[in-house]
């Protein structure tokens, strides 16, 4: 018996390491991604393509399109959405079309056709600037910016779908994410650093750098989108904080560590306009799941400096 899988946003920088893994997995029969490539792209499908992979140039916004790949579906991974979260200040409207309504969209669609499980994508960043150190699922999230806003929001959408039509549903609120994926992201604090580290720039730090944060490698997420779409058993939660205690930073931490694997940079700290959020999050509720994190900040961010000079692994 084999799990048929939808991805949403599958083109994007997690859709690129996950679906792979999907396709690669016995477990799993058919895949379906849907994406208007708005920012993903097919790169993100390299080596990923076979029989068992549909691709669907679709939008979350537009219902037809999400009913239509959505059809024949056991579960559905919800990772289409408006990221760059300080950026979302400036498409507020943009950003709540897609990352809630759109949402609404797919859990309508998953409620009518019968999907049993959602797992949705949800970031930590929904905590906004908690003043406590240990910040677990049972804070209040405290959002500062539309994309958070509107994941928190898309979070209370999942848990009313789920029990109005008998599914199962997560809410995945992710450590910030790094390191390489064919969709590799840059508008995320460390891959941004390492770049610009390598070719001569100085690291630009907003604020003070004290902001805590919280990071996951993007093959870690994958690892837990995947775990918890073919184990929704494991996942009993509605919200689980993923990623590693271990793995909280301030950011001007990161600049040091950035520093350390890649040689002598300079850091200039700039007024923020939007400060950003700080929270250093607790993950223990994850290890009820069976799932952990293999990836560390530091071993990240080497592979990623030697694949900007080493080139592919």
């Amino acid at each position: 018996m084999t799990t048929d899988v939808l991805v949403t946003g599958g083109c994007g920088y997690i859709g690129s390491a996950l679906v792979p893994r999907l396709v690669a997995d016995d477990r799993v029969g058919e895949v379906v991604v849907l994406d208007n490539l708005a920012s993903g792209s097919p790169r993100a499908l390299l080596g990923a393509v076979d029989d068992s992979l549909t691709v669907r140039h679709g939008d979350v916004r537009e219902y037809g399109d999400v009913e239509s790949a959505t059809r024949g579906m056991d579960t559905v991974i919800h990772l289409a959405a408006i990221t760059g979260a300080a950026s979302t200040h400036d498409r507020c409207a943009e950003t709540v079309a897609v990352n809630e309504d759109g949402t609404e969209n797919v859990l309508t669609a998953a409620g009518k056709l019968g999907v049993e499980t959602v797992v949705f994508a949800s970031s930590c960043n929904v905590y906004g600037r908690a003043t406590s150190t240990h910040v677990d699922e049972t804070v209040t999230p405290d959002p500062i910016n539309p994309y958070a806003e509107t994941k928190r929001d898309a979070e209370t959408l999942l848990a009313e779908y789920c029990e109005a039509f008998g599914m199962d549903g997560v809410a995945l609120r992710l450590a910030t994410n790094f390191g390489y994926a064919p969709g590799i992201r840059f508008n995320l604090v460390v891959n941004d650093f390492v770049f610009r580290a390598l070719t001569g720039r100085p690291l630009t730090v907003y604020g003070d750098g004290d902001n805590w944060r919280p990071f996951i490698h993007v093959a870690d997420a994958a690892r837990a989108y995947k775990h918890a779409a073919l184990h929704p058993g494991d996942w009993s939660e509605h919200v689980y904080n993923v990623g590693s205690t271990a793995e909280n930073y301030r950011i001007a931490e990161i600049a040091e560590i950035v520093e350390e694997a890649v040689g002598a940079v300079e850091i200039t700290y700039l007024e923020d306009e939007h400060p950003g959020p700080s929270y250093h999050v607790d993950f223990d509720r994850l290890d009820s799941t069976g799932f952990q994190p293999r990836w560390t900040l530091r071993e990240g961010v080497r592979d990623l400096a030697g694949r900007f000079t080493d080139g592919p692994h």
